[in-house]
């Protein structure tokens, strides 16, 4: 029986698109919380060194294989810093968060060269800007998303991806030009609609909408390299994020949990680029949001 479990499991770790999506969405889920399957394995390890099987303990290399292949260059050390990389921040800042000012001053203490904000309201917004004046003098703010830069930015304009689903107000992306020592590139960020897990699955109809939008803006982008900081509310793995992963890179080092911040399951805050490499992602400290920042290392072509 543990020899069958741990064939299923490399199976499902290995042929994770197979899982259909028809019905509630189970290969989106499933793949939400892919790297979670590692911990499944150390379970049947467990009780395969406890029976003394033989039989189980080789049947268990399929899915620790299927594990390290997905997973385990994540774990590698990241390529040196470049003289002339650009290292970014983005954060869900929570339209709860009390602290505002804390939370600017904790991203600009990490140094990068973009920060990216979702969730902004009209309350906190004036402290988000005094706090990050000085340091990063360059700002464009639509709707709730925001983008703070020490590089000068232009033609920051409103990117339209509401699902049609939603009749109110709702402006979640933007993008505009940023001005960097070796050149301009494009910067878009976006905070896609959140998904629900409920008795009948995995509820992202309109995120997996609003993703087919940001990545079709994407794909009409003349200008390269192009960096996509957000809120996407879906991990990497996520097919329902397929629009955006199967024209971007992600990041190549760095598990970087993110959501929720109190006990991190999965990275649903991205960062990813077009014509540039995500080197390495990392959590910062928690602030007064529901999420944790994550800083990323981005190596122009």
């Amino acid at each position: 029986m543990l020899a069958v479990l741990a064939m299923l499991l490399a199976g499902l770790l290995a042929f994770h698109r197979a899982v259909p999506n028809s019905v509630g969405r189970l290969g989106s889920l499933l793949e939400a919380f892919l790297p979670w399957l590692g911990l499944v394995v150390v379970v049947l390890l467990g009780l395969a060194l406890l029976r003394r099987s033989a039989i189980a303990l080789v049947a268990l290399l399929l899915p620790v294989t299927a594990w390290t292949y997905l997973f385990g260059g994540l774990f590698l050390p990241g390529p040196e810093p470049g003289a002339h990389d650009l290292v970014v921040v983005q954060h869900n800042v929570s339209d709860e968060n009390t602290d505002p000012a804390g939370t600017a001053r904790a991203l600009a203490d990490a140094g990068p060269d973009l920060i990216a904000l979702e969730e902004l309201v009209p309350t906190a917004l004036p402290v988000y800007e005094k706090t990050l004046a000085r340091d990063y003098p360059y700002h464009a703010v639509r709707g709730t998303v925001g983008l703070w830069s020490k590089h000068p930015l232009t033609d920051a304009r409103p990117l339209d991806i509401k699902p049609r689903g939603i009749t109110e107000a709702w402006n979640r992306g933007l993008r505009a030009a940023v001005h960097t020592p070796r050149g301009e590139i494009a910067a878009y960020v976006a905070h896609l609609p959140s998904v629900r897990v409920r008795a009948s699955g995995l509820a992202s109809s309109w995120r997996d909408e609003s993703a087919g939008l940001l990545g079709r803006a994407i794909a009409a982008e003349r200008r390269d390299p192009v960096i996509l900081l957000g809120d996407l509310n879906g991990t990497v793995d996520d097919r329902g994020l397929a629009p955006l992963t199967s024209r971007m890179n992600v990041a190549e080092r760095g598990f970087s949990f993110s959501f929720p911040a109190g006990f991190p399951l999965a990275r649903i805050d991205q960062v990813m680029a077009r014509s540039a490499t995500v080197g390495h992602i990392r959590a910062l400290p928690a602030t007064g949001s529901d999420h944790l920042p994550v800083a990323a290392r981005i190596t122009l072509d």
